[in-house]
């Protein structure tokens, strides 16, 4: 009798290769799509123009509410013939200066905070301070103390940069884990380049959040301050160029500011510090 086999059929499998590496299933077309952020916001910003565009042709009343292709007409005007380019860059210098001020007056409270204890509590005093105090409440002040120039601009944003920054700096430093640090005096660093190596890469998320918090404070600020100090003196940047078109009723142009302001936010925030982020905490994967 022959001898039967020991195997069954239905249970019997042939040897493969091992498969190395990753199984990953191969992304559609609509998704590699979904998944550019830039594209998303696109979207967005598409359908939010739809809705406002809507909205207006239903009021019916420019007005209260330009449409927002009239908006778009005025704002082509503006930039060809109502000199809203040289307005604009006025704001953003007088910005750059005030922000750039605003953010070595927080290094340096930044530093005697983490360095000294009398650092930290006056740091923490001043911030308790003045970081409530709107600082287009001390506008009138600064007419005073710097007359009727860029001065008076300058120092309403430093006040709005420093404690937003200074803040949350020092939070970043602070909630720098003790592991970390005693890595960084186990590798015999000290000095700046403790700071630079150890401290400046853990904290730079927070650093980051108050650079664009401060950046945010003082844009705002900026605007607010033209408005007045556009009506004191009779010239100013983006502020200025809105009122003054307020007070000709041309509600378009007026919205054709707005909207340059909307751009130059939307630019900084995705392009400027998107770009740092993506070089700094990502790269480091600190973030996803």
């Amino acid at each position: 009798m022959p001898e039967q086999n020991k195997f069954r059929p239905e249970f019997i499998f042939e040897q493969t290769e091992p498969i190395s590496g990753v199984v990953q299933k191969p992304l559609t077309s609509f998704e590699r799509l979904t998944n550019q952020s830039w594209l998303r916001k696109c979207i967005l910003l598409i359908v939010m123009a739809c809705i406002w565009q809507v909205y207006a042709l239903n009021l019916n009343n420019s007005l209260i509410f330009p449409t927002f292709t009239a908006t778009i007409a005025s704002f082509a005007d503006a930039i060809l013939t109502g000199g809203l380019m040289g307005k604009a860059l006025n704001s953003i210098e007088i910005l750059l200066i005030g922000y750039a001020v605003g953010l070595v007056c927080a290094a340096t409270l930044t530093a005697l905070a983490i360095t000294t204890r009398i650092g930290s509590d006056l740091l923490e005093t001043l911030t308790s301070m003045f970081n409530p105090l709107p600082a287009i409440a001390l506008l009138p002040l600064a007419l005073i103390w710097f007359g009727l120039g860029a001065g008076s601009i300058v120092f309403v944003l430093v006040h709005s940069v420093l404690w937003a920054v200074a803040l949350n700096t020092h939070s970043g430093f602070m909630a720098v884990s003790p592991t970390l640090r005693m890595v960084g005096k186990n590798y015999g660093l000290n000095g700046f380049r403790y700071v630079y190596k150890i401290l400046v890469p853990a904290a730079f998320p927070s650093i980051l959040t108050g650079l664009k918090v401060g950046w945010a404070f003082a844009w705002r600020t900026l605007i607010a301050a033209e408005l007045v100090f556009g009506v004191s003196s009779g010239s100013g940047g983006l502020g200025w160029f809105i009122y003054e078109n307020k007070n000709m009723l041309d509600i378009p142009a007026v919205f054709a500011g707005l909207f340059t302001i909307i751009i130059i936010g939307l630019f900084v925030e995705n392009v400027i510090f998107n770009n740092i982020e993506a070089i700094t905490v990502r790269k480091w994967g600190m973030q996803t």
